[in-house]
Order: structure tokens, then C-alpha cells, then sequence
């Protein structure tokens, strides 16, 4: 190893549950250090558009209340929600949004109060915003400066290549590579992953590049459990530009829809009409499955999305507006061409609302995190609220179980760069899109489990690009398993072959480990879900 640092707790990340753990620990009297695979503004946060759902008493629409959101997000999650994590993830919202504003965040105001927003399977105006369309990009800002402020170190073009286990199985910190690929050793008793999601494992997605499921296979390769992988939220609507299919494609946030907008097919007809109670404003998996059901009927790739009937559309969404104009459309007087991208990972690593994993001194947090609040379809504007209480809610979680004892410094032996089995991406993600999209079967699924499995080659870790192939290539491989398993259609995994959902057998999460050989194997008790 040619450097060594350390602390009480490593934060792997540099997003909203990142950021707001290393300010809540630092809060707490840790030694906190923070780490970066690029630099530290370049996940998926400061990429969000449409807001921050958060009932607060304060503030709120007449008949709305906590129960409602609550209600609101178990609709959305199909029977897969844990009830206790959701009403205890929401109940903390308002507190949480209260520490961001005081951190510096600044939201959108409309009459001496904030202004709310209505998005996809909300019954009422709750979803906050900042700069129209920019809420992430505001927190994102907000929670770096404070940080910097803070004097909080984060080594950024760091990535992590595997968590270090001493004595007893418990975490002992971190192997890593510097901007130039020379390893060092990251030394903590405890570590919190906050590295976002796994949308690079799609062709086109609204991630950024970062997005490839590191924490994902960092948490299973450590001992953890994950779960819900094959439900992906795919968003209803990307900006579409011909023979740009590929990549990250701009998002065109859901409040577009909220302040008026309809889907019509290349033909002008409505897309939503008919299809659920709540038309344009449906559950996200619902809208997305309606976008390439009609888009196939039409012979088109994507649908339109007719905004032009938003008064003042340029300073509502500065974002939105600026991508239609570098693509050449002005979404004021035309209607915007859109299709369903790769968005979100409703499950992931295993953990309760604290951030606990199964592992002793690993935490988790965001995206990366299964604490049963998303179930089999994320609620729209959840997640960021997510990040903001799990991330606090580990952070104090850390302190107090390094302040009893629960967690300490343990040695660990030799350490050599490890070697796992790779995929080339390009192939991976056009295999992921073609046969685990929108639209799955089984016999789609083999086909994609077979392409990976004779592609795949061994390969040491000792650069970023061989650990973000070899975590996107264990996560598709754990994706198929869960999808393949799923022998029916909930939420936002959609089986052409099982077009019904069996609420008697497969009302509960499937949870995947690694067994000691490294093979993926299913935990058969899974995880049940009972109703509120």
C-alpha cells in the first residue's frame, strides 16, 4: 500500500445522504471522511428536478396530512413497503428539511410560505422545490458548502475497491485507489455507503456516469444481503432526440405534468386517457408502461409531452427549457418528445431505517439502501427526503454504537488488490436494456444470464474502470436472479410472461446473498410485507 488515512467513520459518497451523514456525524464529535470517486459534486443529487415531498405542519394543503403521504406511499410501493419504515422515514421529513434550510438551502417561496408542487401518485401539493427545476442542484450546493465549511475532509478521484473486514467478520475500513490508480488503505471502524444508484446499467439512463452500483456490490461482496433489485423505476419521461438513444438523457421532471402537462401520441391522442384514475399524474411505473405500450402501437420511439399550455414554462423550469433548446425544440409553442429512461433503484442493500446492515460497521444510505420505504415502486420526490433522514438517522446510529462499544478498531492482514469476474459495458448494457427493460420474460432474462455468463472474464480491481465494471457486472447478475424469481408483474417490474401480480405467494421481498464460494444465492425466508 503506498497511503494509509483514517477515521471514526468513512462516508463512501458525496450526495445528499453522503453529505448529510458527514454533517450529522461531525455534529456528533466524529472524525468523519468522506470519499469520492470524481469530484464532489458529481452524483445523481445535483441532477434532481422536481423536489422534496414533505408534509409539514406548518405548511400544508387543507386535508392533507402525514397520514396521507404515508397512504400515498404505499399505493405507490404495491405491497412491498415496510408500513412501520415508511410512517417512521416521512415523520422525520420536516425536521430534516428544517437542518437542510439551516445548512444554507434555499427553496422556492410563493406567498411568505414555500411553494408546493403536485407530482405522479400524490393527492396533494406537497413536493418543495429550488430554482424551479433545480432542487438538487441547490441542495447539492448547499450541503458541499457546508461540509467545506465544516472543514470536513473529502478525498475526491478516490474509489473505493473493496471494504476490509477484520477479526469477527466486522468492518475495519476500506481498500482504495487515488486519482492514479495507486492503492492506499482507508482505516474505520465503521463505514456508511451513500454511492447512489445503478442506472449505467442501461443503455440510457437519467444517471450520471458515476451510477454503477459499487455500494451494491461492495455491501454483497462484504457479507450483506440485498434486495428488490428488479424493481428499476424507469422515468416516464426523458427528453427523446434522434440517434441519441444512448447515455444520460436529460430529465424532464414530473412537476412538468403537475403544473398542467399531457402525453399525447405521435397521432395527438391522449396516452393516459383510460388507463388509471389519476391520468397524467399516475404511479411512475404505470405512466412508463402506458409511454411504451402506445409508442409500440404508433410504430414511434418515444410520445410528446404538450406543455405549451404552462403560462411563464421558461422560469418554472429553467432546466427542462434549456435542454429542449440545445435540442431544438421550444417547449413553449411545440410539444416535447419523450420516452421512459432507466431512474431509480427502489431496492438495494439490505438496512433498517438507521442504516444497519446485517454486517457489523457497515451502514447504508439513499439509493443504495433497501429500508423498505420504496417497495415495488418509488413514490415520486421520495427520495431525496430518503437521503436527508437516513443518512442523519445512521450517522447519530454510528455515534452511539461507537460511543457503547458495538463497533472497534480491529486489524486486518495483508491486503492485495482483489480480481472478479468483468463484463465489457457496452455489451452488459445493451443486453440489460434489450431483455431487463420495461418489458421482461423469461426466456429474455436466460438469454441475458447466458451472454453474461460467457462474457465475462476475471480481472484485477486496481482502477476505477475495472471496479465499476466488475460492481455493474455482479449487480446485473443479482438483478436477473431477483427479476427471474419474480414470477409476476408488481410496481415497476413488468413480466410479459406473468402479466399478473400473486399477492398470496410474492407479497414480500426476495433477498440475495453471497454464499462463501461468491455464488449468488436466494434467502428463502425474504422479507415479509403486511398492510398498514
Amino acid at each position: 500500500m503506498t497511503w494509509e488515512a483514517g477515521a471514526d467513520l468513512l462516508v463512501v459518497g458525496t450526495g445528499v445522504a453522503g453529505l448529510t451523514a458527514a454533517l450529522r456525524a461531525r455534529e456528533a464529535g466524529l472524525r468523519v471522511l468522506v470519499v469520492s470517486k470524481d469530484s464532489v459534486a458529481a452524483g445523481n443529487t445535483g441532477w434532481a428536478q422536481g423536489g422534496i415531498a414533505v408534509v409539514r405542519p406548518d405548511e400544508l394543503d387543507p386535508g392533507d396530512s402525514l397520514h396521507k403521504h404515508v397512504e400515498d406511499t404505499l399505493t405507490a410501493g404495491v405491497g412491498l413497503c415496510s408500513p412501520q419504515a415508511v410512517r417512521d422515514i416521512l415523520a422525520d421529513g420536516a425536521e430534516a428539511i428544517g437542518r437542510l434550510r439551516a445548512a444554507g438551502a434555499r427553496f422556492d417561496a410563493a406567498g411568505g410560505s414555500l411553494a408546493r408542487t403536485r407530482e405522479g401518485g400524490h393527492q396533494a401539493f406537497r413536493v418543495i422545490h429550488a430554482g424551479g427545476d433545480a432542487t438538487g442542484a441547490e441542495v447539492q450546493r448547499a450541503l458541499v458548502s457546508a461540509v467545506r465549511g465544516g472543514g470536513i475532509p473529502v478525498l475526491e478521484q478516490h474509489c473505493v475497491v473493496e471494504l476490509l473486514r477484520g477479526e469477527g467478520g466486522a468492518i475495519s475500513g476500506a481498500l482504495a485507489v487515488d486519482s492514479e490508480s495507486r492503492p492506499g488503505v482507508l482505516r474505520a471502524p465503521a463505514v456508511l455507503l451513500a454511492t447512489g444508484g445503478l442506472g449505467q446499467l442501461f443503455a440510457a439512463t437519467t444517471n450520471p456516469d458515476v451510477s454503477t452500483a459499487d455500494g451494491v456490490a461492495l455491501a454483497l461482496r462484504a457479507g450483506a444481503g440485498v434486495a428488490d433489485l428488479e424493481f428499476v423505476q424507469f422515468h416516464p419521461t426523458v427528453l427523446y432526440a434522434e440517434g441519441e438513444a444512448r447515455g444520460r438523457r436529460p430529465l424532464v421532471t414530473e412537476a412538468v405534468r403537475g403544473e398542467g402537462a399531457v402525453l399525447l401520441d405521435v397521432r395527438g391522442e391522449l396516452v393516459m386517457d383510460g388507463v388509471h384514475p389519476l391520468g397524467d399524474l399516475a404511479p411512475r411505473d404505470v405512466v412508463s408502461a402506458a409511454i411504451t405500450r402506445r409508442a409500440a402501437e404508433t410504430g414511434a420511439q418515444h410520445v410528446l409531452l404538450d406543455a405549451t399550455g404552462i403560462p411563464g414554462f421558461a422560469e418554472r423550469f429553467p432546466t427542462v427549457h434549456a435542454s429542449c433548446r440545445a435540442a431544438g425544440i421550444d417547449p413553449r409553442t411545440e410539444p416535447i418528445p419523450v420516452a421512459s429512461a432507466a431512474h431509480y433503484s427502489c431496492g438495494g442493500v439490505v438496512s433498517d431505517v438507521d442504516g444497519r446492515t446485517a454486517v457489523t460497521g457497515l451502514y447504508v444510505a439513499g439509493e443504495v439502501a433497501c429500508t423498505g420505504l420504496h417497495g415495488a415502486n418509488r413514490l415520486a420526490s421520495n427520495s431525496l427526503l430518503e437521503g436527508l433522514v437516513v443518512g442523519g438517522r445512521a450517522a447519530s446510529t454510528v455515534a452511539k454504537d461507537l460511543g457503547c462499544g458495538l463497533l472497534t478498531r480491529t486489524p486486518v492482514g495483508e491486503i492485495t488488490p482483489p480480481a472478479f469476474a468483468v463484463v465489457e459495458r457496452d455489451l452488459l448494457q445493451r443486453t440489460m436494456s434489450r431483455h431487463v427493460g420495461i418489458g421482461r420474460s423469461e426466456d429474455g432474462m436466460a438469454a441475458a444470464s447466458a451472454v453474461l455468463d460467457r462474457s465475462s472474464v476475471v480481472r484485477p480491481l486496481r482502477t476505477r474502470q475495472a471496479v465499476e465494471d466488475a460492481s455493474l457486472t455482479l449487480t446485473a447478475q443479482a438483478m436477473l436472479a431477483a427479476a427471474r424469481l419474480r414470477e409476476e408483474s408488481r410496481g415497476c417490474h413488468r413480466r410479459k410472461d406473468f402479466p399478473d401480480t400473486d399477492d398470496l405467494r410474492l407479497r414480500r421481498s426476495s433477498v440475495f446473498r453471497l454464499d462463501a464460494s461468491g455464488w449468488l444465492i436466494h434467502a428463502e425466508d425474504g422479507i415479509a410485507r403486511t398492510a398498514a
